[in-house]
């Protein structure tokens, strides 16, 4: 359980990659957040019922040209 006011948005939730880093490997390309969710340099992440987000970097958006 959480022991950050307020809580830390559970690893369900949309918002789960707003808790709290608990610890950062970024030699290795992850970290552990509060909520139990590892989260790679990719944007992939593993959930800890063994789910996975797959890596969503924004490749919709528009590309500005210089005028």
């Amino acid at each position: 359980m959480c022991p950050h006011q307020p809580p830390c948005p559970i690893a369900s939730a949309s918002d789960r990659d707003a808790a709290r880093t608990v610890a950062h490997h970024p030699e290795q390309g992850w970290s552990l957040l509060c909520n139990g969710v590892v989260t790679f340099e990719d944007t992939g992440e593993l959930l800890p019922d063994g789910g996975i987000i797959a890596p969503h970097r924004p490749t919709d958006l528009g590309v500005v040209s210089a005028a």
